[in-house]
């Protein structure tokens, strides 16, 4: 497939093939899976380019048929995959994802050991055009898939920067990746330092930076260098404190209340493109927080990764009705 022009918004990381099990119970009891998507990275690129942001994938897959679905369904899904490459020695990773009941976190067992997507290095961004980027997405996940995959995050964010594009670091902690806790604590929070929006969950924050609250979890990458930081406090709601509006101050918007929580994985990510997406309209951070918000509450009332992320038209409507809402709730 040939584009015209180059990406306003890259991503990288890894892509697999998303096994999810049919019905509820043991893995080892399941006779029947749905084959879908799943990567933190990707949703967050698949659920930007559903707003209608031009977003290019970077990553490897394996010269085999997971490799071409994924490759097929990111294209599907609007992606930009001049820089997605095969890789002819290296497997696709693979990820099997049990059907979870009553809201709770599903167990999730992964395939993807000397994958494809591990062996990026540094040499994969030589023909991305950093000139063109308004903005790039990083998360923690790849500096723990392997040496060069690490390498391959420093240079994207330091040649982003370089010229000019926003950037965005959500840790997605991984521990079982990496070889101790201290080298992921060490290792994330130099990445968040040179990124301006950092967006941990509470729970990941309080682990990172040794602090309790999110006033304080912020105000430790405010002072290693980010400008804003915002805190995914899952039903809870939101917290932002930053510089953002050239002076630091801080909002907090409530959860958006949902019916029924039919899976959580995917809430994170949901609003990452929530806030990412508003901060680039223009928006404030209040609007900021409170489209992370919403579009995290879509993503945990389907089955799934990122089936619930709305297109452009749908969010215009999702956020009419909370406005809506909001206005009727302060009369």
């Amino acid at each position: 497939m040939t584009y015209a022009s180059s990406p306003e918004i890259l991503a990288f990381g890894e892509a697999m093939n998303l096994f999810m099990a049919d019905t509820p119970g043991d893995l080892a009891e399941v006779a029947h899976f749905q084959r879908r998507i799943a990567g933190a990275d990707t949703n967050v690129a698949i659920g930007l380019a559903r707003l209608g942001f031009h977003v290019g994938w970077l990553s490897r897959v394996g010269d085999d048929s997971f490799g071409r679905f994924l490759r097929h369904t990111l294209e599907q899904e609007g992606l930009d995959c001049r820089h997605l490459q095969t890789d002819d020695h290296h497997a696709t990773g693979l990820v099997f994802k049990e059907r979870a009941q009553h809201g709770a976190d599903p167990h999730v067992e992964y395939r993807r050991q000397d994958s494809a997507a591990s062996q990026l290095s540094p040499a994969d961004a030589d023909d991305v055009d950093f000139s063109a980027l308004r903005h790039l997405h990083a998360t923690g996940i790849p500096p723990a898939l392997s040496p060069g995959c690490s390498e391959l995050s420093r240079r994207l964010l330091g040649e982003a920067r370089h010229h000019g594009a926003s950037l965005s670091f959500d840790p997605n902690l991984r521990p079982s990746l990496w070889s101790s806790e201290r080298e992921m604590r060490e290792t994330l929070n130099d990445l968040a330092a040179h990124t301006d929006w950092v967006m941990p969950g509470l729970a990941e924050g309080q682990l990172l930076t040794g602090q309790e609250t999110p006033h304080d979890i912020a105000g430790f990458y405010l002072d290693q260098g980010a400008e804003a930081v915002f805190l995914k406090l899952g039903p809870e709601g939101g917290y932002y404190r930053g510089r953002l509006d050239g002076e630091e101050r801080a909002v907090s918007v409530p959860g958006v209340p949902v019916a029924e929580v039919v899976d959580t994985v995917g809430a994170g990510d949901g609003f990452a493109v929530g806030v990412i997406s508003a901060l680039l309209d223009g928006g404030s951070p209040n609007q900021a927080l409170q489209r992370g918000c919403l579009i995290g509450a879509e993503a945990v009332q389907v089955s799934g990764d990122m089936e619930g992320l709305p297109h452009r038209d749908t969010l215009e409507r999702l956020e009419a009705a909370l406005d809506d809402t909001s206005r009727r709730s302060a009369q």
